[in-house]
């Protein structure tokens, strides 16, 4: 008899858009358990079911033999929650992710085994281990892996309307910069191209016209990049991805990723402050030409959703208004705002922590960069979160996203779309009120 797996996503929240009769997530389809599925050795007697928990109901009343939950700093309190659920049922449980390569002591105690780094070299053998009652207390994945020869991700397994990206494709791995608030500097991932022809083939068979890159920076290596670009033209598919703002203004690249048939980006312009950038790491991005990135990519029928970081250490009490109103100025299509957050792993972590500027009684799930858990050098963690919410607010009014769309640009109609979409977080966090001040009941 097969023995049964779940692999399960534990809730994000942030994400979640809860409709009558449907909950969908606003985001991507994430690749993590449909492509643990399709590492899994097909020759194994394992029958794998996958959950994410952002848009499907917990099977708690199912009886699982094993459990990989793959946890994110900001669902690791849930991801651990979820483990005394099935491990209390009898099953094994496999803990992996980005938190548990950052503290992998931690999660350690949470589970019968730990997945470390990069599953490709590891979750072969952990199924095999199992099948075979030997299963080790930690596996490895080591330094950054060979992308070649992957197989694609068992999409059959996800659950049907639960994205609004529903396809989701990885081109390259980890990221070259260093920005001090980043896990995946933290977790050292490296740095790695997958071969351009292998990602041609998996975009090809995708059944739907659109899809989305889920790579940190997907334009890192130009050369690749531009590579990449002449081998989708001819695909005639539409698609997103993440790049730098000192990508963006390469207008060559700009020209090649249009013909390929991009149509939007997501970028970090994060401050208008060249000090504030400068203190994270992030001095490539430039101000002065903001203005520009942002004409350009329009120019090129390109959405844009840019994000921004308040909280940073020279932050004044005037950057919420400020930003908020540059945001309308540059007219960026869909703006995100996140609270400047220290990863543990990340130097913004070690920085924070030996200033003493960490929140008492830190709970992991407050770090999901919506919630204050540090204490601001230049104002109050009351003043940040207040500004941080008058931000939200103004920029998704009626007035703002009216001003910053244009019914004359191609992507009109989903940059409406994920306004309105955030609209509806902007009303969520109006109501939360539990934003700052943590107690003894929130520590994992």
């Amino acid at each position: 008899m097969n023995r049964k797996v779940l692999i399960l996503l534990p809730d994000g929240k942030i994400h979640r858009l809860n409709l009558p009769f449907l909950h969908i997530s606003f985001r991507e389809a994430p690749l993590t358990a449909t492509f643990l599925a399709a590492l899994t050795p097909a020759e194994l007697p394992l029958d794998v079911e996958i959950c994410d928990a952002s848009v499907s109901r917990v099977p708690y009343e199912k009886r699982y033999d094993l459990v990989a939950i793959s946890i994110i700093t900001g669902t690791a309190v849930e991801g651990y929650r979820l483990a005394r659920h099935f491990r209390a049922q009898g099953a094994k449980v496999v803990i992996g992710g980005v938190h548990a390569t950052l503290l992998p002591e931690e999660a350690a105690l949470h589970c019968d085994s730990l997945m470390a780094g990069f599953a490709e070299q590891t979750w072969p053998q952990m199924c095999r281990d199992f099948l075979a009652g030997e299963l080790k207390p930690r596996y490895d994945g080591g330094s950054p892996c060979d992308l070649s020869g992957l197989p694609w991700p068992r999409r059959d397994l996800q659950k049907r309307l639960g994205y609004m990206m529903p396809q989701t494709v990885m081109a390259t791995r980890g990221c070259r910069n260093n920005c001090d608030f980043c896990a995946v500097v933290g977790a050292k991932f490296g740095w790695r191209t997958r071969p351009v022809a292998e990602v041609a083939a998996e975009i090809a068979a995708l059944p739907y016209k659109r899809f989305a890159f889920s790579d940190v920076s997907l334009c890192e290596d130009r050369a690749y990049a531009l590579e990449l670009c002449r081998a989708l033209k001819p695909l005639k598919k539409k698609w997103g991805g993440l790049m730098t703002v000192k990508a963006a203004k390469d207008e060559e690249l700009l020209d090649a990723l249009a013909e390929a048939g991009c149509c939007y980006m997501l970028l970090g312009f994060e401050s208008a402050s060249r000090t504030s950038l400068q203190g994270i790491h992030k001095a490539f991005n430039t101000p002065d030409v903001y203005k520009q990135v942002v004409d350009n990519l329009h120019a090129r029928g390109m959405m844009i959703q840019g994000c921004f970081i308040f909280g940073l250490d020279t932050d004044t009490l005037d950057v919420f208004d400020d930003t908020a109103k540059m945001i309308d100025d540059l007219e960026i299509d869909i703006p995100r705002y996140a609270l400047y957050t220290p990863f543990p792993g990340t130097e913004c972590y070690r920085r924070v922590v030996a200033q003493d500027r960490l929140l008492p009684t830190p709970n992991w799930a407050w770090y999901d960069t919506q919630h204050v858990v540090i204490k601001p050098k230049l104002m109050s963690p009351e003043e940040l979160d207040e500004g941080f919410r008058r931000a939200w607010i103004h920029t998704y009014s009626m007035k703002s996203i009216l001003h910053r769309l244009s019914p004359k640009r191609n992507q009109f109609v989903v940059a409406l779309a994920g306004n309105l979409a955030y609209r509806l977080y902007r009303a969520r966090l109006k109501k939360d009120v539990h934003r700052w001040a943590l107690g003894p009941e929130d520590v994992p």
